[in-house]
């Protein structure tokens, strides 16, 4: 299959809002389940293991008018919670048998106890997480977390979930992970082989597939992809950052990569790339995934951790890891979390003489030409500084 192929078919998954490949999964044996999740992360591994489907739900992006969605949020939010009312109240959800919320801001808590009762025939949980990273304090308080969820779902199921049905699903994670670190080092690697708007949509249909199936089609993509000469250009190579939770409209992506940036990293989609090596498949499950999330998790600004000498860490490996030569603040409009750490990120850029630039967006942006515009000085700039 040619790259184009499996980009095609990505993006027509990515743009089907009434999730047609997660109910052909669950029409395809009877008694199926599948368990909506919001950004950023939520432990996909029980989900997995209870026989159920995780789905991705990102909002509505810029494919769906936000009425009713308008008339639970004020104004001065950010968008995806009002886009993802609106999927819930046009009947598009109707194929979850549950909701996760994970632990990401004020907006999205308050998003969950609204699902409960805007859907009171449906498993709703707000995933919450540890904000000590001591395992006898931070670790058994987000083991038991799990457990809760794990009990939930068994009983959703009708049985309790085993150790050894969590071990098979974290085995089946890892390899997925792994395969999302090869497409993302590849793409740092040659930028122009694997464009960012492309790793984007691959990413997006790991929300409906299944992880083997996904797993399966990050893979294909890279041989393809390498197998099919491009162009390589002189683009300036940058990392994005601040779109963890909302995230950007395809064409800004594209209008980025157009204005002469390669985005080598970013936070997109840190669903699927929160847990930054291998969980041990052959121990205590819940005691592993509790383990690699406090100490071999990414750094987002939705992760609380007062450790003010990690502070920008994560963001400066990101650049020296990928040969970045400057970096994109992209966050949502009314994002706490990316905008209020921003400034201290920028400082820690600044004393590092690493060039930045910022802008805001909304999901359903519609005018790109000054964002492009702003990349494409950006870049310039990049360009000039690094010749001098």
């Amino acid at each position: 299959m040619k790259p184009q192929e499996i980009v095609a078919r990505c993006e027509a998954l990515f743009e089907d809002l009434n999730f047609n490949a997660v109910k052909a999964w669950k029409a395809a044996q009877p008694g199926r389940q599948a368990i909506g999740y919001m950004p950023v992360y939520v432990p996909h591994e029980i989900i997995h293991a209870a026989g159920m489907l995780p789905v991705g739900i990102f909002g509505g992006g810029d494919q769906i008018e936000v009425i009713q969605g308008d008339a639970y949020y004020q104004s001065y939010i950010c968008r995806i919670p009002r886009s993802t009312v609106e999927l819930g109240l046009t009947g598009r959800l109707d194929c979850l048998d549950g909701m996760l919320f994970p632990s990401i801001c004020d907006v999205i808590r308050n998003l969950s106890g609204m699902w409960q009762i805007m859907f009171k025939d449906k498993y709703v949980r707000y995933i919450d997480v540890p904000q000590n990273y001591d395992d006898a304090i931070g670790g058994t308080f987000y083991i038991h977390e799990m457990q809760h969820l794990r009990d939930d779902l068994g009983k959703l199921r009708g049985k309790p979930i085993s150790d050894a049905e969590l071990n098979a699903s974290i085995a089946v994670y890892n390899e997925n992970r792994r395969a999302i670190r090869d497409l993302y080092a590849y793409r740092a690697q040659k930028p122009w082989q694997a464009p960012t708007s492309e790793v984007y949509l691959l990413l997006r249909a790991g929300c409906v597939l299944p992880p083997e199936e996904h797993t399966q089609l990050v893979r294909e993509y890279i041989a393809a992809t390498d197998a099919e000469k491009r162009a390589q250009r002189d683009n300036a190579r940058v990392v994005m950052t601040g779109s963890f939770c909302e995230q950007p409209p395809l064409g800004l992506i594209k209008s980025i990569e157009m204005s002469g940036c390669y985005v080598v990293d970013d936070e997109f989609m840190l669903a699927f790339r929160w847990l930054m090596d291998d969980v041990p498949a052959d121990g205590n499950p819940l005691e592993e995934l509790s383990k690699a999330f406090l100490h071999r998790s990414a750094q987002s600004s939705s992760k609380y951790d007062d450790r003010k000498e990690d502070k920008g860490r994560y963001l400066l490996h990101q650049v020296r890891s990928r040969g970045a030569e400057g970096v994109i603040f992209a966050a949502p409009s009314f994002c706490d979390p990316a905008l209020l750490e921003r400034p201290m990120l920028q400082e820690v850029l600044a004393k590092q003489k690493i060039p930045y630039t910022a802008f805001k967006y909304a999901e359903n942006t519609g005018q790109m030409a000054p964002i492009r515009e702003q990349a494409g000085t950006f870049a310039d700039s990049i360009k000039l500084w690094s010749a001098a």
